[in-house]
């Protein structure tokens, strides 16, 4: 069975973005966007992919050719020179819609770039049987720039239509643009663009009344484009609106929600997988409102709705007199303070519901002999989490049944949206080891940050691997994200800013950056009072989760809400705990949020300058490490002095830039001097030995290697 959830989400666009590109497997460095892209899936790996399970439906027919398109063709192509300015080429005329057809877009993207949606208000209208979705939409924008806004630029799917943009209830004349980027599944967006009489001042707000529609089928253009074969692109794009499941994942799959971004394309690097975290960091303070309206066939009613991954109640209305071709009515509502770092999504279907240990699963009939092991394996992991996150979480786990086993799973917030299908007991704990801890954390309405969300996630997955498997597997674990890690570090602070984990976009600094930096605070903060601040932390409390992009009116880029309880919780833990020792109170952990959570100063690079031991009294020897770190950031490390009979370890921080010296009493002559244990992510190695007959070297974190020396 293969678990690589690389081989099922990222390999078809991972083999076609490097032939295009021409990269060189062989080359680290160049492989780069494909690291990001596999650490933005990487939890996935404990997921069952159920290769030789024969799909019990096969997936819809999406519209897959440009010739196919309901509307029209693209209007100009796109490229970026070294400049970074955009080449355009004007094409055929738009497609027929309300707006004014442009042959090249009006908007520019420095436009694009600063205005933020602060508000959406939505009126959402589903006719699933002609795959339909119709919309109005009051919107809130806000220009984050510092000059005044000409245009307003408005994105969705090249699959929908603009029909009216007002203002103030006064109708405006708006152009439309078809884009070419790969932040939709048609690899196309209808750009409108409205010319202002007045320019929106930096820092002002505008309020936007807008209607469009269209369908939305299954379609897998972008992907098939850069040469992914058929069916690996379809099980990768499965959006569409249906009877029997309707899934609209958002911004980076389809755009079915107004939206404002730069154009991006598959294989113009990790460009795509940039805007969709940037999309997300910007409209994580918006408020959210929507009102969903959907015409199902007569019996065939949705059994479940989710909105933004909320599963909201359905009311559900059958015509008591007409005949069997007057559809029922199912609406539902949502209405969020803040989306958090999360793209709007809508989930409909009809899927029979069993429950389990804080969750329920919504399986197909022909899955539901599956459910026991899912709902044992969510009752053997909930423990375990109850130890570290409290007794009750604050949301239920949803878990929906993909029409194909060989779809991509997704998750957002406390849904999961994979194929529930016979697994082995192993491969379901670690499932339910990450998706129920978003559970603990999330609210029926709000989330944390993404570092913490997700960072947490993947912390308690690796805890779980520690538990179960020992503590070189968690370190090995952690190990695999290291390498995407450094590689996406910036050298220097002066080569570039990266990103602080508050204002993270990439996967591999919210979740496998920010799993390191919960390990590293179970040492400096001890067990019990980590667990103390995940216990009581409340996302609706913390100011940094409504995020607007640094330097905006409203940006929060600092930790303080979570280091001053990290503070608290070490001021009153007890003496002992089961989860570990007190912890040193006098300990300052300011430096640690400083570099690193609130600035990105990238990983630091130890190195074990000299070891000199020197005998005492008795059997006894003293042992002086000199250590130095060449990193920008600072690091506390584990030094492990060590002989054939005892061993002694230690804890030294070691400056940014910096030298540190640390002396180690050890019974018995010490044979080997172990600098870093694996749980501070480094440049180059996590582990550096130094055995006193000369020999050891800097290693991976695989503490039984590092053994071997």
């Amino acid at each position: 069975m293969n678990l690589d959830p690389i081989d099922r989400v990222g390999c078809p666009i991972r083999s076609a973005v490097s032939s295009r590109l021409g990269w060189d497997s062989t080359n680290l460095s160049a492989l780069r966007p494909v690291f990001i892209l596999s650490i933005a899936v990487s939890f996935f790996a404990a997921l069952p992919s159920f290769c030789q399970t024969t799909p019990t439906a096969p997936a819809p027919t999406p519209t897959t050719a440009p010739d196919q398109q309901p509307h029209g063709k693209v209007i100009f192509s796109r490229s970026t020179e070294d400049n970074g300015q955009t080449t355009t080429t004007t094409g055929p005329a738009a497609p027929k819609s309300a707006g004014q057809p442009v042959s090249a877009p009006v908007a520019t993207d420095a436009e694009r770039e600063v205005l933020t949606f602060t508000a959406f208000d939505m009126d959402v209208h589903l006719r699933p049987v002609a795959q339909q979705i119709a919309v109005r939409a009051l919107l809130t924008v806000r220009n984050d720039g510092h000059t005044p806004l000409a245009h307003i630029p408005l994105q969705i799917s090249s699959s929908l239509d603009w029909e009216n943009i007002r203002i103030a209830g006064r109708d405006l004349t708006f152009t439309v643009a078809t884009l070419n980027s790969d932040v939709d599944h048609t690899g196309r967006l209808h750009e409108a663009a409205i010319a202002l009489a007045a320019p929106l001042a930096p820092g002002a707000t505008l309020a936007l009344d807008v209607t469009y529609s269209g369908t939305i089928p299954q379609s897998a253009q972008r992907l098939i484009t850069i040469g992914t074969p058929d069916d690996a692109a379809l099980h990768t794009d499965w959006d569409t609106i249906a009877i029997d499941f309707t899934g609209l994942r958002g911004f980076g799959n389809v755009v079915w929600y107004p939206v404002s971004s730069v154009p991006v394309i598959l294989g113009d690097g990790a460009r795509v997988f940039d805007e969709m975290g940037e999309h997300k960091l910007r409209m994580a303070g918006a408020r959210f409102r929507l009102s969903l309206t959907d015409e199902y066939p007569h019996g065939q009613a949705p059994t479940v709705a989710l909105i933004n991954g909320h599963r909201v109640p359905l009311a559900l209305t059958e015509p008591s007199t007409a005949g069997p071709e007057v559809p029922g009515i199912a609406a539902a509502s949502l209405d969020q303070p803040a989306l958090g770092f999360e793209a709007p999504s809508l989930f409909l279907a009809v899927l029979t519901a069993h429950q389990a240990t804080n969750t329920t699963l919504y399986t197909l009939p022909e899955d539901d002999s599956a459910v026991e092991g899912w709902a044992s394996a969510a009752s053997y992991v909930t423990p375990f989490l109850q130890g570290w996150l409290g007794q009750a979480p604050r949301s239920q786990l949803t878990i929906l049944d993909l029409p194909d086993p060989e779809d991509a799973p997704f998750e957002t917030g406390a849904l999961l949206v994979t194929a529930i299908q016979q697994a082995t007991p192993d491969e379901l704990d670690g499932v339910f080891a990450h998706s129920l801890t978003h559970a603990f954390l999330c609210t029926s309405t709000s989330s944390p940050p993404a570092w913490l969300s997700e960072g947490v996630a993947h912390f308690m997955g690796t805890l779980w691997i520690e538990k179960q498997q020992g503590r070189q597997k968690a370190l090995e674990s952690l190990e695999s994200g290291r390498e995407a890690l450094a590689l996406a570090e910036p050298a220097s602070p002066g080569e570039s800013s990266g990103q602080p984990l508050a204002q993270a976009i990439s996967p591999v600094y919210y979740r496998s950056k920010a799993a390191y930096v919960f390990w590293m605070l179970r040492d400096l903060a001890g067990d019990a009072a980590l667990s103390a601040v995940l216990r009581g932390y409340s996302p609706a409390d913390d100011p940094a989760r409504s995020l607007s992009p640094p330097g905006g009116p409203d940006s929060t880029t600092s930790s303080a809400y979570f280091e001053k309880l990290i503070e608290k919780a070490r001021a009153s833990s007890g003496e002992s705990s089961s989860l570990g020792p007190k912890p040193d109170l006098n300990r300052d952990l300011s430096w640690f949020f400083t570099d690193w959570i609130d600035a990105d100063k990238g990983l630091p690079d130890i190195a074990i300058d000299g070891v000199f031991p020197s005998h005492t009294e008795g059997d006894n020897w003293l042992v002086a490490v000199n250590l130095s770190n060449s990193g920008y950031a600072a690091a506390e490390i584990p030094v492990t002095v060590s002989n054939a009979a005892a061993s002694v370890t230690q804890r030294v921080i070691v400056p940014a830039r910096g030298k540190a010296t640390q002396r180690i009493l050890l019974q018995g002559q010490p044979i080997k001097v172990q600098a870093n244990d694996g749980t501070v992510p480094e440049t180059e190695a996590s582990i550096h030995i130094r055995n006193l007959d000369g020999s050891g070297g800097d290693l991976p974190s695989t503490p039984h290697a590092a053994d071997q020396q």
